[in-house]
């Protein structure tokens, strides 16, 4: 059963090593996402299960110890995601940039509680899949706890991404409430057309989210809302 859950952006920005002289201006993000953890580390689960988006070789499990480089953003880092299990031989397949990135907040914030794995999420996944995998992920444990990685639309502005999109302040207004409210329903009822368009990476994710919170009954606090470069990116957390 999902007892927490901590919602983060996913730019490799956010580790500071790779934003170099950029580095300060996530540093509100960065402090939102450890307080997030926080949240997870209080509700003591028996499994932490970090998800997000993945190209085509990153999709699927990714067991404990898995690990993830920086090394295609110029900056030598490598993390793992958890302890490799003692007498295991340590997982060959890198993690994708976003499972990397909620890697390496475990490791800011020095987690030391459950057993930690992956799961990369195909960003066009359909809803209906993304919503029974997440009921697939609840039902792992007795306590299970999410770390949810992904970015809202890549168009607020036209030095963006995907440069400016009118419907992308919207989007990325009906996500954050839907993350503050604990709202399964909103979060469920994402266009998947329209997040694609506005290059919305975290829609999969949080779908996966609202499939194992159903029936949960959990609170949400929103910690954290902005769209620096362009690109929307909302912390909250679940309880």
């Amino acid at each position: 059963m999902l007892v927490a859950a901590a919602v983060c952006p996913c730019p490799p920005l956010l580790v500071p090593e790779v934003a170099a002289g950029a580095g300060p201006e996530l540093d509100t993000a960065r402090k939102a996402c450890l307080d997030a953890l926080d949240v997870l580390a209080a509700a003591e689960p028996d499994l932490l299960i970090v998800t997000g988006p993945a190209g085509p070789d990153g999709h699927g499990p990714f067991p404990p110890g898995s690990a993830g480089s920086m090394a295609g953003f110029g900056v030598g880092l490598t993390v793992r995601l958890g302890e490799v299990p003692a007498g295991s031989v340590a997982p060959r397949r890198p993690l994708p940039a976003s499972l990397t990135v909620g890697a390496w907040l475990l490791g800011r914030a020095r987690w030391d509680g459950a057993p930690v794995e992956g799961l990369g999420v195909g960003e066009q996944l359909p809803t209906d899949r993304c919503l029974r995998a997440g009921a697939d992920l609840a039902a792992r444990a007795e306590r299970v706890a999410l770390l949810v990685m992904g970015d809202g639309s890549a168009c607020r502005t036209v030095k963006a991404p995907g440069y400016l999109d009118e419907r992308a302040a919207d989007f990325d207004a009906a996500v954050a409430r839907a993350l503050d409210l604990a709202d399964v329903a909103a979060l469920s009822a994402l266009d998947e057309s329209l997040a694609y368009d506005l290059k919305a990476g975290g829609r999969a994710p949080w779908q996966v989210l609202a499939g194992a919170a159903q029936d949960a009954g959990l609170g949400g606090r929103l910690l954290y809302e902005d769209a620096p470069y362009g690109v929307g990116y909302a912390v909250a957390a679940w309880s």
